[in-house]
């Protein structure tokens, strides 16, 4: 279907010709699915566009063929390769709410690309237009086609967009890390669309991402790219049982998971800057197997096994003493004296008054309705859900950037409560009160794109909360800074750069350290790794545990991937549709007893073992309107274990589980019925 034959892309810069791809060879066949992974600039997103000639103007193929079904691409004319994007050859891009034009109704951009290559009626448009919809499981696709993109959530629009790129049954589907940024099983429902849509359609796959775990699952070859060259290509199940390349091994050592008892561990270092790309192996500056000769001449890929090869001149080695993980330390369960503690909390938006009420207004959206719960000293505690669920709510109203409806949230024993009318000495005592607690709590953001301001430079970012929340002296605030910007693994060089000189991992450590420059109590992390891949991520993880250790801090982290709150979490709280369903330990909420949404979501995080059944247990449709959520237990209308009315008619109250004080579920089954082990997969009709 599709031959890449020594490829190389080169992009002119001011700064000199940067070579993003060396001599990049695969093929894929018909009906295959061929993953491509790598850390963030390594060049997967380059080898798309050069397959379907979209390159920026200021990159160039500079060698190589790319063939789809024995035709050189780039012989074709302009006219020709518009005649084959979006026929034969489409692409879903990564971030669907930026693709999607905001201003043009989701269905109109689907007709758009049926008009373009297909040649239909306009009645026949609109028909194909909704059967595209469904195809990619949008459940009203009438009400769907009429809306604007803003009014459709990440998962929905992720699936327009396959919807998009599938309109004209194209033989080769190009996605372009189509779940990143998805919860799990919002990802679980895309991951099994695909397996539908290749029965469906017959098609050929070139899957890139940097989400090893959903390639273990979905690729059946998989290519491993670094700094623009393939190091190791095989078999999916030859490269991830038999990893042969120290990249590939440093890749599986920092995914999290919960199916390995083991401490993550970071790729040490960057990828080089291809200005100037090293000569010899181009990882050898961050391989723990490197000696002199890695470093010199041209390294070409050998066979490890019929079909799987690796770009290593230490294969002996790096196979017989592996990069392996630690096994991971005992847990600590912190018992301190509470730091945070916040009871009966609800924020409802668009609250009505009675009047309104009597003409008929809308109920109130209850985003968070009525959690509680405290955290220790240099404790973590993980709140995780889909999305939807009310956690960067929650995270908003604890910080008081939100009016908490009701509830009462006490740190170090005092109330905070700012808002509302009150005298003025009043006023100024909570206005004081409220300066203390700013300082003591601070948070780090999902994007640090957005989080940081542009236009000043690290130095400036983390000079801003020791102006605001120390009595430091100029000197002090100077050494501070750069005792800090060390802490997050950033020399003091970087003080002079913008947030635009710095990769993503980079711009999120700036983030740590303005939240650490003050010396805080307590952070609040909310989604701080999703977006980074990971390597980034394991580095991350483990710098902020480094940090929790320097300073003692406590976290509240929120985040959509249980594997990530299993690393750094004692206790995790399940949220879903504003409410706690299950709350305990890290060790108690990954083992049976489950509540049936926290099954789901261990079931649908992504593992790179080989080896393990399909377990997934899916849940159907969306999380609902938190304006008009379901009578009785908020979960039954997607509950796989639903039991009957008793479901629908009573809300379940969170109640400790069997021989556990620390452990508590909001369910109606009884606890043999959520002691079901994972690998034994719950489907619909067993009930």
């Amino acid at each position: 279907m599709l031959s890449v034959a020594s490829v190389s892309v080169e992009y002119a810069t001011k700064e000199g010709s940067v070579k993003a791809l060396r001599h990049v060879s695969f093929d894929i066949q018909p009906g295959e699915v061929f993953g491509l992974a790598g850390e963030s600039g390594s060049g997967k997103s380059t080898l798309a566009r050069a397959i379907l000639r979209a390159l920026d103007d200021n990159g160039s193929q500079t060698s190589g063929s790319i063939q789809y079904k024995g035709e050189d691409l780039q012989n074709l004319s302009p006219n020709a390769l518009r005649s084959l994007r979006g026929s034969d050859i489409a692409f879903v891009p990564q971030e669907p709410a930026k693709a999607l034009n905001p201003s043009i109704e989701v269905g109109e951009q689907i007709a758009e690309t049926i008009r373009e290559h297909q040649n239909l009626s306009e009645s026949e448009v609109q028909s194909q237009t909704i059967e595209m919809l469904r195809q990619v499981n949008i459940s009203d696709p009438d009400y769907c086609a009429e809306s604007y993109p803003h009014e459709l959530s990440g998962g929905m629009k992720q699936r327009v967009a396959f919807a998009i790129g599938l309109s004209c049954n194209p033989d080769l589907l190009i996605l372009d890390e189509p779940t990143t940024g998805l919860d799990v099983t919002t990802e679980g429902k895309v991951l099994q669309m695909i397996d539908d849509l290749i029965e469906e359609f017959e098609t050929s796959i070139l899957f890139v991402t940097h989400n090893l775990g959903v390639l273990a699952e979905k690729a059946d070859r998989v290519g491993i790219l670094y700094a623009g060259e393939i190091m190791e290509i095989g078999a999916t199940k030859d490269v991830f049982t038999n990893p042969s390349n120290p990249y590939t091994q440093g890749l599986l050592a920092a995914v999290p998971d919960i199916d390995r008892d083991v401490e993550i561990e970071a790729i040490p270092g960057e990828v080089p800057d291809l200005s100037a790309a090293p000569t010899g192996c181009v990882f050898a500056d961050r391989c723990e197997f490197a000696t002199e000769e890695c470093h010199e001449g041209s390294i070409d890929l050998e066979t490890v096994t019929p079909g799987h090869e690796t770009r290593c001149r230490r294969l002996e080695t790096v196979q017989s003493d592996p990069i392996q993980a630690e096994l991971r330390d005992a847990r600590t369960n912190y018992s301190g004296s509470k730091i945070l503690e916040v009871t009966n909390l609800k924020k409802y938006y668009g609250q009505s008054s009675f009047v309104d009420r009597l003409f008929g207004s809308e109920s109130p959206v209850k985003a968070v309705d009525g959690v509680s719960f405290d955290i220790h000293e240099s404790e973590t505690l993980g709140i995780v859900g889909e999305s939807g669920c009310g956690k960067s709510t929650l995270a908003r109203t604890l910080l008081q950037l939100l009016e908490p409806t009701a509830g009462e949230i006490r740190f170090r024993g005092e109330s905070i409560d700012m808002i509302g009318s009150r005298t003025l000495p009043q006023l100024a005592a909570s206005q004081s009160k409220m300066a203390d607690f700013r300082k003591e709590v601070q948070v780090v953001f999902q994007d640090p794109e957005s989080s940081l301001n542009p236009s000043n430079t690290v130095y400036e970012t983390l000079e801003r909360p020791l102006e605001l929340f120390t009595d430091l002296t100029q000197e002090e605030r100077e050494n501070r800074i750069e005792e800090i910007i060390q802490q997050v693994d950033l020399g003091i060089t970087y003080l002079d750069r913008h947030p635009h000189e710095l990769s993503g991992g980079e711009k999120q450590r700036v983030a740590i350290a303005r939240a650490f420059a003050g010396n805080p109590s307590l952070v609040i992390l909310d989604e701080p790794v999703s977006a980074l891949d990971v390597s980034v991520q394991a580095s991350i993880i483990n710098l902020l545990r480094e940090l929790r250790e320097e300073y003692g801090t406590s976290y509240l982290l929120i985040s959509h991937n249980l594997g990530v709150i299993n690393e750094i979490c004692e206790r995790v709280a399940v949220m879903y549709l504003g409410e706690f369903v299950e709350m305990g330990t890290t060790e108690e909420i990954f083992q049976p007893p489950y509540h049936p949404y926290t099954r789901a979501l261990l079931t649908n995080i992504p593992t790179t073992e080989m080896d393990t059944a399909d377990r997934r247990v899916y849940l159907e449709g969306d999380v609902p309107s938190a304006r008009d959520p379901p009578v009785g237990c908020s979960f039954h209308s997607r509950c796989p274990q639903k039991i009957g009315d008793i479901c629908e008619c009573e809300r379940p109250e969170l109640e400790q589980a069997a021989d556990s004080d620390t452990h508590t579920v909001a369910c109606h089954l009884d606890e043999k019925e959520m002691m079901v082990p994972l690998a034994e997969d719950i489907e619909e009709s067993d009930r």
